[in-house]
């Protein structure tokens, strides 16, 4: 009935995954998740309306320790597809390692490059593109703060309802040197740019003349999912080819496996993050285990990874020239 009685049932029942609503009677979900995750951590699923100030919390209880997040169904919504999402994510949630170690300390992780103004000034449209699914806006949020001003493009594909991603950029732009938008169809892919691909919309990368253009699309889910983390790796590698690189972080499934291999087929740099510092380790497992992946990092390596392989590229240029 209220957060006091869930409270009680958790410590009756012992789930092993609980919905939580961020709308509660006498205490709101977000101070509950807070202290359930402090005396009694468990799997947590969001289960939430779609309006600004609930997006916003979702979030917030996404950064407390939440691993997913569902739409509660709006008018005009078939419940059923709703009812199956919560599924999935419940299930998800059952496959969480909360003991994930996302951080193995300040003083291993290695340096960022230097994005000085002569490489600065040539810079060219190598992507940076990143799927993710449970788990993955905590491990986006540390890969993007991590990237300096002047970074190269970064394109993001987190499995995520329509109504929250707006939010999500927002969150993100607020705290990285990059500038964080939710992608609209046209947009320019641009240095110093990250794009997060819009809830219950595929995103990809198209070529207008010297220029990289987003499209986005309402193709069916793949993998149960739009936007669909293989739609964004398999436009990659067909409009880039070795000129990206691919980063697959936490999530539950096989999102981005196969899009992954064909990204490094194409000569793209890939990475993988590796089971320690996952929530769900299943989408980057399935990439390890189909040869996709170049280089498997814990999260605290990737940022310095992905942006030295996107350097690399971009010095090849001004080292030939």
């Amino acid at each position: 009935e209220d957060a006091y009685d869930a409270r009680e049932q958790i410590l009756r029942l012992a789930p092993d995954v609980i919905t939580l609503d961020v709308e509660m009677p006498r205490m709101n979900g977000i101070d509950f998740l807070e202290r359930l995750m402090m005396y009694h951590p468990l799997p947590v699923v969001i289960f939430s309306s779609v309006t600004a100030p609930n997006s916003e919390a979702a979030l917030q209880a996404l950064s407390l320790g939440a691993v997913e997040v569902v739409a509660k169904p709006a008018a005009g919504t078939d419940a059923r597809v709703v009812m199956q999402q919560l599924v999935r994510a419940i299930r998800a949630a059952a496959a969480a390692n909360l003991g994930h170690e996302p951080d193995d300390g300040a003083d291993s992780r290695p340096e960022m490059p230097l994005i000085n103004p002569a490489l600065r000034a040539r810079i060219r449209q190598n992507v940076i593109a990143i799927g993710a699914s449970t788990g993955g806006p905590a491990a986006i949020e540390r890969v993007l703060t991590a990237m300096p001003a002047g970074s190269p493009p970064i394109l993001i594909v987190q499995h995520m309802p329509a109504g929250f991603t707006n939010a999500f950029a927002q969150r993100l732009d607020a705290r990285c040197e990059m500038d964080v938008r939710e992608a609209r169809d046209g947009d320019r892919v641009e240095p110093n740019v990250a794009l997060i691909a819009p809830g219950d919309r595929h995103m990809t990368v198209v070529r207008r003349g010297e220029e990289l253009r987003i499209a986005l699309n309402d193709g069916p889910p793949v993998h149960h999912a739009r936007p669909s983390v293989d739609v964004l790796f398999h436009s990659i590698a067909k409009t880039l080819g070795a000129e990206a690189v691919g980063v697959l972080l936490t999530g539950m499934g096989s999102d981005g496996a196969a899009g992954m291999r064909t990204m490094r087929d194409a000569g793209a740099h890939t990475i993988a993050q590796d089971e320690k510092s996952c929530v769900v380790f299943s989408m980057p497992e399935e990439a390890i285990r189909r040869g996709g992946a170049c280089d498997v990092l814990p999260l605290a390596h990737i940022p310095a990874a992905a942006l030295n392989a996107a350097t690399s590229i971009m010095l090849g240029e001004v080292n030939g020239g």
